[in-house]
């Protein structure tokens, strides 16, 4: 007798598909509101050579001037223009928020199958992850940084290691609560390998709340970068970002507040759009976190 193995449950989508937009929009409008904000800032950040000027062209007969034709958001105290830095600045915070992002799926992800569905390495993984935890993201970034000297890869590995155990946890709780269902037990008494029944039967149950913690994890990691610019322990100084931009101009706020509120509202629009985002698919994957609310 040929044992079939039941399909994965997950929340029905027939009703909705991601690319209806006019019903995705009465439905999720958070999907489609923080979705559509977080395309717009890519589209401005990748289109930055096309209208921005130059980020590090210093003019030192134009420093601290108002906003204008020539410079929209006023020139910094080295006379450069701080829209185009601005602009440039998204490619920096999204390409680490991004990456960071990635990289902590990808490694919570395959972490947190082990520890979930092998239990002899469950306590040792879960251990290490406590540890993990323990390490500030500010204090890992100073420590990595005199090490190898400031970069954004050392950044996004600094950002990176400490959002790992808390993606790893999340797979392991879905993991843990798949494992003993009855089409993943008849899998296997099919004669299933242990990799196709994790690839066609566990991982799929573990796409939707990983796509709502990355998305936290991206707007974490934002902040994050922003944080350790402020501090000059993020990117090189001569690398636009929305944190140095703050940090090199906080002293003259008073006289151009422009230099801080510009790039201070840009880092707020962007992590806003990534938070609504996260909270419409929340909503989008589980209806009875809405209902709840």
């Amino acid at each position: 007798m040929t044992i079939l193995s039941a399909p994965v449950e997950t929340v029905p989508t027939g009703r909705l598909r991601l690319f209806d937009l006019p019903r995705l929009a009465r439905r999720h409008p958070l999907v489609v509101t923080g979705g559509g904000l977080l395309t717009l800032l890519i589209v401005l950040a990748l289109a930055a050579p096309l209208y921005a000027g130059d980020p590090l062209n210093m003019d030192p007969f134009k420093r601290l001037q108002p906003p204008s034709a020539a410079a929209w958001f006023s020139t910094d105290n080295l006379g450069r223009d701080v829209f185009a830095r601005t602009m440039y600045g998204a490619q920096i915070s999204l390409l680490v928020g991004f990456m960071s992002a990635m990289s902590a799926t990808v490694g919570g992800l395959i972490i947190g199958i082990v520890a979930g569905y092998i239990r002899a390495f469950d306590n040792i993984v879960m251990r290490v992850m406590d540890g993990l935890m323990s390490i500030p993201t500010i204090l890992l970034a100073i420590a990595l940084i005199s090490l190898t000297g400031p970069g954004i890869g050392i950044l996004i590995v600094a950002i990176t290691i400490p959002q790992i155990p808390s993606v790893t946890r999340l797979v392991r709780s879905v993991v843990l609560s798949v494992r003993d269902r009855p089409y993943v037990e008849a899998a296997l008494c099919g004669g299933a390998r242990l990799p196709k029944v994790l690839w066609r039967h566990i991982l799929p149950s573990t796409i939707p709340p990983l796509m709502v913690q990355s998305a936290i994890v991206c707007a974490d990691a934002i902040l994050t970068e922003a944080g350790l610019s402020f501090l000059g322990v993020g990117v090189p100084p001569e690398i636009p970002s929305w944190g140095n931009m703050i940090s090199s101009s906080r002293l003259y706020l008073a006289i151009s507040p422009m230099t801080v509120f510009a790039p201070g509202i840009a880092l707020a629009i962007t992590v806003l759009a990534v938070n609504l985002l996260g909270d419409g698919l929340r909503d989008l994957f589980d209806p009875r976190a809405k209902r709840r609310r």
